[in-house]
């Protein structure tokens, strides 16, 4: 078969990781519909979208930390959020029909499009939390460098409406069987007001953790398949340093802009999927 061969899938997995890596986003949700559409059986298709997201998430890491973009002590803190709404959706799993399911997350990516488009407030002015119980969040305010080599604080900011919205990515992500960086971004950029890079890196960190966790069960089941791991781990690896280098270089505005278009996309393509005018056989 056509789509076996590896320098097609290598070819594939650089750009979706590229791609996916720029953006914070898993890259398998770019690539699994590829490898579906091309032939692929859905279940290959996702242990090799894994594969993708785990080695993706690896190979950056250490150009994201050198930059201090990827905020690990905040990953830490919202993985938390994000893992107790995923096992909450997998117990409310055929609970909700899937169009329905599928219009609500084609409606929360086009608001998270408009509310990306639409701030523009300073992330290293973002209010900060005050009250009881803040003292430790304030310890979560970091810098990062920009693209001039600049060094930028900021500061977290509404920490608990971003640990709600985790949450619901994790829910939401469960139930329709996708990535949740797309929707973890848009939370990280409204609710915490981090710089669009600080959030694209640290949902990158944080992608890679989950996917590790998802694939031991793939491989349990056998959909872990060498001859497509092989060439999807290196495409990855190679992809997700471009990305790495894409977004240092390109300015934080082109990024957002880029961002809301990818989020406008794929809440047509969503839409269109629940309404039934197209069906998807993988929504990883």
């Amino acid at each position: 078969m056509l789509i076996t061969n590896a320098w097609i899938l290598f070819a594939l997995s650089l750009l979706a990781s590229a791609l996916g890596g720029a953006l914070g986003m898993a890259s398998g949700i770019f690539i699994v519909p590829l490898l579906v559409l091309l032939g692929l059986d859905v279940h290959a298709a996702v242990g090799a979208g894994l594969v993708s997201v785990i080695a993706c998430s690896c190979a950056s890491a250490a150009p994201f930390l050198a930059k201090r973009l990827a905020h690990v002590r905040l990953a830490v803190v919202l993985e938390v959020a994000t893992t107790l709404g995923a096992l909450c959706g997998v117990w409310l799993s055929g609970v909700v029909s899937t169009p329905v399911l599928e219009s609500v997350f084609a409606a929360v990516l086009a608001v998270s499009a408009w509310q990306m488009r639409r701030r523009r407030t300073p992330p290293a002015f973002a209010p900060a939390m005050t009250g009881v119980g803040t003292a430790w969040v304030r310890r979560l305010d970091s810098r990062y460098d920009d693209e001039a080599g600049r060094s930028t604080s900021y500061r977290i900011g509404r920490l608990p409406l971003g640990l709600a919205l985790m949450y619901g990515a994790g829910l939401l992500s469960a139930l329709l069987g996708i990535g949740s960086g797309v929707l973890k971004i848009p939370a990280m950029d409204t609710a915490l007001r981090l710089p669009i890079k600080v959030s694209s890196a640290t949902s990158n960190f944080m992608i890679g953790v989950t996917a590790a966790a998802s694939a031991g069960a793939y491989a349990l089941q056998g959909a872990l398949l060498p001859r497509l791991a092989g060439p999807v781990a290196l495409g990855s690896v190679v992809g997700a340093l471009l990305g790495a280098r894409i977004l240092f270089r390109v300015s934080a505005e082109a990024l957002r802009a880029l961002f809301v278009v990818v989020l406008i996309a794929l809440a047509l393509l969503m839409s269109l999927t629940a309404a039934g005018v197209i069906t998807a056989g993988a929504r990883h």
